[in-house]
């Protein structure tokens, strides 16, 4: 067989990998558009003693609205109790977090870096100051985030017994700044839409994405704090409480918001980290959720599997493998024309879908997304130049060393602002 049988013969699995790991998705799309049922209220929800937790390193601009968004919440404030670890702190993160009314406990380690170690010494702290039955539930939220008044009081409704972690909907609240801000900000109103509500309708496990989700006390039991330390804690988390038979529900009545990079280097790094870890997991993890197929959570397992390693990777390969190919195929003596033609559509294909998606998004959750009308509509054009920077941003994960840093955030805003 010649190199360019071998590199075709590549192209078409690797393209029928990237539409086995979309085919869910498309069926997800269908579930969400399909006429919702009213949600049941809960009015008779049993009130639950909570704990927030947040890690934060040098957020003294941005943790006292947290904080204040926290204290806010139209939930008895009685049961409610926020706790900051100031980690590696070298400004008032500590100072600002004990005015806004947080309990902080300060962490200086410089071998155990990263916000899983962060949120391991905190509970250990909460855990020997308060004991393990004071707290029903834990919240973790990151430094930048801010709450819907409402928050908590929707997340207790759907904290029950068959969900004993639960996710939310995540916003940002500086979308309009440009369009970085605002792939962000359409990639997680699709994740949002498009991946958890239809889960939950389907039945299946939700998927955790960094912040903004709530565990049960037993959750923290099981697995004795927070040991969860890879580059992508979160689907680790997920991955392994699904393992365990547990399926993570999904709130979206229950609004947070979070405040995205600007600027492409930080962007480069923090997605360099998510690919990284990702990958690791799904390397670490891969085979037990294949086994899990045969399980109780089969459909949950099945669909980790299909959305962990990104369709990102698949893309690449898919340009790494069709560029020799066409080159092989001109030097050969093929037809230009129909080469150039193919090599564009594998190139617009993609982009197209992107674009397609972005548009979904924008268009049925046009009045929850924070900004002027036009920027809506500008930045669903750019959304797939920023999926694309995705191509570079997984290369590079895949063959530089990539370390947790911390992300910088400078949108010092109130809830009230973004009403």
């Amino acid at each position: 067989m010649s190199a360019l049988n071998i590199l075709q013969f590549m192209s078409r699995v690797i393209g029928i990998l990237f539409v086995l790991c979309y085919a869910n998705q498309f069926l997800y799309v269908l579930v969400a558009l399909w006429r919702k049922r009213r949600k049941k209220q809960s009015p008779s929800a049993p009130i639950r003693r909570y704990a927030v937790l947040v890690s934060a390193r040098n957020e003294e601009t941005v943790i006292g609205q947290l904080i204040e968004s926290v204290r806010a919440q139209d939930y008895p404030a009685e049961y409610i109790t926020a706790f900051v670890v100031a980690d590696n702190c070298t400004d008032a993160t500590a100072q600002k977090a004990r005015e806004a009314g947080a309990v902080v406990y300060e962490r200086f380690d410089k071998r155990l870096v990263g916000k899983g170690y962060a949120l391991n010494y905190l509970l250990d702290h909460i855990r020997e100051d308060y004991g393990d039955e004071h707290f029903e539930g834990y919240f973790i939220f990151d430094a930048d985030n801010l709450l819907a008044p409402d928050y908590v009081t929707r997340m207790n409704e759907s904290f029950s017994g068959d969900c004993q972690i639960v996710t939310s909907y995540r916003n940002s609240k500086n979308y309009g700044d440009n369009w970085i801000s605002a792939g962000y900000g359409l990639w997680f109103l699709r994740d949002a839409a498009f991946l958890n509500e239809p889960r939950t309708r389907l039945g299946i496990s939700a998927v955790v994405a960094g912040t903004g989700f709530l565990f049960s006390r037993e959750v923290m039991l099981r697995w004795n704090g927070w040991p969860f330390h890879s580059l992508s804690e979160d689907t680790e988390f997920t991955v392994r409480n699904i393992l365990e038979g547990e399926r993570v529900g999904y709130c979206g009545e229950a609004e947070f918001f979070d405040e995205q990079p600007t600027g492409l280097g930080q962007s480069f790094r923090q997605r360099m980290r998510w690919v990284r870890g990702n990958a690791t997991v799904f390397l670490q993890e891969g085979w037990r959720l294949t086994r899990g197929l045969a399980g109780k959570n089969s459909l949950s397992c099945l669909d980790l599997l299909l959305s962990i390693p990104p369709a990102i990777v698949l893309t690449v390969c898919s340009i790494v493998v069709s560029v020799p190919a066409t080159v092989l195929e001109l030097v050969g003596g093929g037809p230009i024309l129909p080469l150039l033609v193919t090599s564009a559509f594998s190139f617009a294909a993609p982009c197209l879908l992107v674009l397609a998606a972005g548009a979904l998004t924008t268009a049925t959750q046009w009045r929850r997304i924070r900004a002027p009308g036009w920027k809506k509509v500008a930045y669903t054009f750019t959304f797939p130049l920023f999926m694309m920077t995705y191509i570079p941003v997984t290369i590079m994960a895949l063959f530089r060393k990539v370390e947790w840093k911390p992300i910088q955030h400078r949108a010092a805003v109130s809830i009230q602002h973004l009403k």
